[in-house]
């Protein structure tokens, strides 16, 4: 399977940043408002957000993204019967999950299916204990196809989709994204990539400190 180019991503960097500083960019086309402010016109940057969502979970459940309210996301799309980049992307995203237990009550994984037709909720729970999952701060969703598609591409900014001359009959990029508390998107790294995933902690870690004041 192909990898899917990145768009490069410009982070910003301080010595020391200050609390409540945006230490981590903001990832999206981005719109342009105007307010009175004391009777000035000011631009305002307005960066979209991811929208409000709602999934199956590998327990049947219905789970809305208001359930993970409160945390940082970290998410992947992937399937369950990928032959090619996903097993490699679980891998790391379990090893991830391992690493950032001591920040686990601030930190949600999401793992998207491409192919829900076939990874049912009992599929999931199989795939879940083959790798080991530790299902406390990390779900997996199914929903509708085209719906899960649009979501990856247009808010979570990663390339998902069904393409019948790649292994397995879909097309990903292979992409971790990493979404603030408020729903922006603020990292797009390679899932299979090890440095780009330890830069993912790294970046992850930073977020929650100097933004949220979590250590």
């Amino acid at each position: 399977m192909r990898l899917f180019p990145f768009i490069a991503l410009l982070f910003l960097s301080a010595c020391t940043p200050s609390k409540k500083e945006h230490v981590l960019p903001f990832i999206g086309n981005f719109d342009i408002e105007y307010k009175l402010v004391d009777g000035v016109e000011v631009a305002d940057t307005v960066y979209p957000k991811i929208p409000a969502f709602t999934f199956t979970n590998q327990n049947g459940q219905k789970v809305k993204s208001a359930d993970f309210k409160g945390k940082v996301w970290v998410a992947e799309f992937f399937f369950t019967s990928c032959p090619t980049i996903c097993p490699s992307m679980t891998r790391n995203m379990l090893l991830l999950q391992k690493s950032t237990k001591d920040l686990k009550k601030d930190i949600q994984f999401m793992s998207f299916t491409i192919n829900p037709d076939f990874d049912q909720p009992k599929v999931l729970k199989r795939y879940i204990k083959h790798y080991g999952v530790d299902e406390s701060n990390w779900v997996f969703l199914a929903g509708d196809e085209e719906e899960t598609h649009v979501l990856g591409i247009e808010n979570f900014k990663t390339f998902a989709g069904r393409d019948d001359e790649e292994a397995g009959g879909f097309a990903h990029s292979g992409a971790f994204t990493l979404v603030d508390k408020e729903g922006y998107v603020r990292g797009v790294y390679l899932g299979t990539d090890k440095k780009q995933v330890k830069q993912l902690e790294e970046d992850l870690r930073k977020l929650l400190k100097y933004e949220y004041d979590i250590e």
